[in-house]
């Protein structure tokens, strides 16, 4: 999973990477809630942790901003100093998923974050056959089965399908979908990901007419919709 950790302290923002890394996930470290809204108008990320004071865009209000204005914004972790049960409160009713004081036990703070990231993507662990309407995935055989048709599709075809099935209405970035796929290999050309996103949108009839599109959202990456989020928009 992709994390984006915010904290001024920068000491403490990488003792945080530290920890979630060694849980497997990819971190990235932001030291102002303005690079992070930045980086928000042009990446994806699965959960973000927030610090609350900051010297530009404090995180309650990068927070706010980021309930009313992304799409389908990502679980967000509070991670703060601010311990009043006013401030908890005012975390959780802006939109915070979790909200833990500092200071923090790393094990804890890991146990939290995957618990979080359990509750919005489901468990991890043994490979299992995934139903998503018509489409149903089995990751040991790597096939996909549309409407009762098995669909021989390639193993980075499977994966960068199942990642957007996973992510159904939700805008995910290039470099998400690469690093997701392919691992973080910068020899990978980007327009690979574009082949593959046009051989999986024609092989698994990812069009209106199934009720589903696979679109491309501009300088940002690909979403797939359902027809009643396109209907809903429109």
């Amino acid at each position: 999973m992709r994390l984006a950790i915010l904290d001024d302290d920068r000491e403490l923002c990488a003792h945080v990477a530290t920890a979630m890394r060694s849980a497997g996930h990819s971190c990235f470290e932001f030291y102002s809630g303005e690079s992070l809204r930045r980086a928000l108008r042009r990446e994806s990320y699965d959960l973000l942790v927030l610090d609350w004071e900051l010297p530009d865009l404090s995180g309650i209000d990068l927070l706010a901003w980021i309930r009313a204005t992304l799409p389908s914004p990502p679980p967000v972790i509070m991670l703060t100093g601010r311990s009043d049960d006013g401030d908890i409160v005012t975390g959780l009713d802006t939109g915070a998923d979790d909200y833990i004081t500092k200071p923090v036990q790393p094990a804890v703070l890991k146990a939290r974050v995957e618990a979080l990231l359990r509750r919005s993507y489901g468990e991890t662990g043994a490979p299992r056959v995934e139903t998503f309407g018509d489409h149903v995935f089995d990751p040991m055989a790597k096939t996909v089965t549309v409407r009762g048709d098995v669909v021989e599709v390639t193993a980075k075809e499977f994966g960068l399908a199942l990642q957007l099935f996973r992510n159904l209405n939700r805008p995910l970035s290039r470099a998400h979908l690469m690093e997701t796929v392919w691992g973080r290999n910068p020899d990978i050309p980007s327009r690979t990901l574009d082949a593959h996103v046009s051989q999986i949108r024609g092989r698994l009839g990812l069009r209106p007419e199934h009720g589903l599109r696979l679109a491309s959202v501009y300088s940002f990456g690909y979403r797939l919709e359902t027809l009643e989020s396109m209907t809903m928009e429109g």
